[in-house]
C-alpha cells in the first residue's frame, strides 16, 4: 500500500498538473485523467444509489463489490502499465447480468430514466458509467489501456440498465416506456 495522505493540500497541482500513481506528472485535463476522473464519478453515483434505503441486500451486495471494483479500475488507469481488472472479473459481472436478465420480460421499447428513486439513480450511473468507458477509448487511442478495462466499463453499463429495470419493478413503479407516438 502507498503512502497515505496526512494533508489534503499539496499545492503541487496549482500549475495545472496532477501526479499519476508511477509518479509521473500530467496535465488535469489529460486524457488519462480525464478517464479515472470519469471512472471515479461514476463509483460515486453507485455510491449515491446505494444511499436509497429500500434496495435488495443481494443489490446492495454486488454493487459494494463494483465499487470496489471501481477504484480498482481507477488505479489501473492512473498507474500506466497497472493491471488490476481481470477476465474474471467481467465474468462475474456477466453471470449476474444473465441472473438479474433473465426474469424481466423482453424489451420491445425504449425505457426512459425513471421506474422510482433508485431506479432513477442507478439509470443516472448507467450514463456516467458509458461516458467512463467512451473517456477510455479515447484514451486509448494515444496510450496504452487494457482491453479488460473497457469491457469491464461496457458490461457494467449493461448490468447498471438491467438493475434499474429491476428496481423499478421492486418499487412497483415498473419501467418509464418512451411513447413514440405521442406527437
Amino acid at each position: 500500500m502507498g503512502n497515505r495522505l496526512s494533508k489534503i493540500y499539496t499545492k503541487t497541482g496549482d500549475d495545472g498538473t496532477t501526479g499519476l500513481g508511477d509518479g509521473s506528472r500530467v496535465a488535469k485535463d489529460s486524457a488519462r485523467v480525464t478517464a479515472y476522473g470519469t471512472v471515479d464519478e461514476a463509483n460515486s453515483a453507485i455510491g449515491v444509489l446505494l444511499a436509497v434505503a429500500d434496495i435488495s441486500d443481494d443489490i446492495r451486495d454486488l454493487l459494494t463489490r463494483v465499487q470496489h471494483q471501481m477504484f480498482d479500475l481507477g488505479g489501473e488507469l492512473c498507474i500506466p502499465g497497472h493491471a488490476a481488472i481481470q477476465d474474471a472479473d467481467i465474468e462475474r459481472l456477466e453471470e449476474r447480468l444473465d441472473h438479474y436478465n433473465e426474469p424481466l420480460p423482453a424489451l420491445k421499447d425504449f425505457i426512459l430514466p425513471g421506474g422510482g428513486e433508485a431506479a432513477a439513480r442507478c439509470h443516472l450511473a448507467r450514463t456516467i458509467v458509458r461516458r467512463a468507458e467512451r473517456e477510455c477509448v479515447t484514451l486509448s487511442h494515444h496510450d496504452a489501456v487494457r482491453p479488460q478495462a473497457i469491457r469491464y466499463l461496457n458490461r457494467l453499463s449493461d448490468l447498471l440498465f438491467v438493475l434499474a429495470r429491476v428496481l423499478a419493478r421492486q418499487a412497483g413503479q415498473g419501467e418509464v416506456l418512451w411513447d413514440h407516438r405521442r406527437r
